[in-house]
């Protein structure tokens, strides 16, 4: 076992500001010269983007669906072993989805500090509190911060009714500079945010003005992993898009090619750079309907795309990565572009959620698990390879396509999930 002060945050709900706070927690604390490693619940990529400027450090899922309770275990006592601070943003509110933060806070022992929104209730502020406290008896919530609040009168105010062992950890004010702008899948990539990190400073200040010497609790983890996979991508080149239009990347993903003994090639085709010599490749998703014409003006993308796959070379396109592929992506504002057209089809943006939810599919190498989450909708003649299930029964079940060495999907696969299918594909 080795023992690490840690701390999830979660909240009643989404929008209440847990990845500021988490953000403010993490840059206050490596100001303070401790080293933080902070981590997701859940499948997202845009929350991680912005804490691991916040602590200086990537920022890895813990998902007890996609990746297991074995695989989270690991993940949190690798980061004790090096860290004086761990910190877990939640996703959604507290008790929701299957699994739900919760459930990660109770399997690990994570102590809970609740962000409620109190920019439009007085007294009401403690009995939500109260609820959060005792709902489950399997977790315990450590304290509370007042997020929004108006004034020091009424940061007062909310935390009327709250008992001693549910104390208000901070009472934060609602300043809208603060606030990140957002797009149709979240947060904007914090590497499009040139004054990031001067915000990030504000919020690290502004939590150590309000945030009294919180003092977090060291919580135990045991050390014990599972065994390394084995090395069957050894030789193997994986050439992996990532730029802003190539950016939805889970870490563990490329630890694990590398892991299995890949040696992992990133290039960023907006940038104009040509794909490197490689034996497979992987087109992550991303924006590809913001930054059409710059694929479009890369002299080398397309075409090496195609010879790639002309050479019968495995490439996996997931999501904006597969409408990379068709031959036509209308964007938000009704704007066609021509794409590569190494994949049937068309697809259109559109203004409501078209998917989202946690995902299960059966590849031909074996099972994957993943996640789902787009505003665009695909029409192309291929019929599906397999078909994803939904384990919290939604309607999301998306379709696995394939057409010679190529597989595309809109599923986010978490490639930890199941290694050796991983690499059975990436070396066929």
């Amino acid at each position: 076992m080795i023992s690490c002060p840690a701390l999830m945050v979660s909240a009643p709900s989404s929008g209440a500001g847990k990845t500021s706070v988490t953000a403010a927690i993490a840059r206050h604390a490596r100001n303070s010269g401790k080293r933080v490693r902070v981590f997701k619940t859940g499948p997202d990529y845009l929350d991680p983007m912005v804490l691991a400027r916040a602590s200086g450090q990537p920022v890895y899922q813990l998902d007890l669906f996609m990746g297991g309770l074995v695989h989270c275990q690991q993940l949190l006592a690798e980061a004790a072993e090096n860290a004086d601070l761990i910190l877990v943003e939640g996703v959604m509110g507290l008790f929701d989805g299957q699994p739900s933060s919760a459930d990660l806070a109770a399997a690990f022992g994570l102590p809970v500090l609740a962000v409620i929104d109190a920019s439009a209730m007085a007294q009401t502020f403690a009995a939500l509190a109260l609820g959060l406290q005792t709902f489950r008896s399997d977790i315990r919530l450590c304290g509370v911060v007042a997020n929004r609040v108006g004034s020091a009168a009424h940061g007062r105010m909310v935390a009327e009714g709250l008992p001693a062992n549910l104390p208000l950890v901070a009472a934060l004010p609602r300043q809208q500079d603060l606030a990140l702008p957002e797009r149709h899948l979240g947060l904007v990539q914090a590497l499009e945010l040139p004054d990031l990190d001067a915000q990030l400073d504000r919020w690290a200040q502004a939590w150590g003005d309000a945030s009294n010497g919180f003092d977090f609790q060291p919580v135990r983890f045991d050390r014990e992993s599972a065994p390394a996979p084995r090395p069957l991508l050894k030789g193997c080149r994986i050439a992996v898009a990532q730029d802003a239009a190539f950016s939805f990347i889970y870490p563990a993903n490329l630890d694990c090619l590398r892991a299995l003994g890949a040696e992992v090639l990133c290039f960023a085709p907006i940038q104009g750079q040509a794909l490197p010599e490689c034996d497979a490749l992987w087109l992550p998703g991303g924006y590809p309907e913001l930054h059409a014409p710059a694929l479009r003006a890369n002299p080398h993308f397309f075409s090496d795309l195609a010879s790639h796959l002309a050479a019968h070379k495995p490439l996996l396109a997931e999501c904006g990565g597969m409408l990379t592929l068709v031959e036509s992506l209308t964007d938000a504002e009704g704007v066609a572009h021509p794409m590569a057209g190494l994949m049937p089809g068309r697809a259109q943006m559109q203004a409501r959620l078209a998917a989202l939810g946690l995902q299960h599919i059966e590849w031909p190498e074996g099972a994957l698990r993943g996640h789902t989450f787009h505003y665009s909708l695909l029409d192309t003649p291929l019929e599906p390879l397999a078909r994803a299930s939904n384990p919290n029964a939604g309607r999301a079940a998306e379709a696995l396509h394939a057409k010679g060495s190529l597989r595309a999907s809109y599923i986010h696969h978490y490639f930890p999930s199941n290694p050796q299918a991983i690499a059975a594909f990436f070396c066929s």
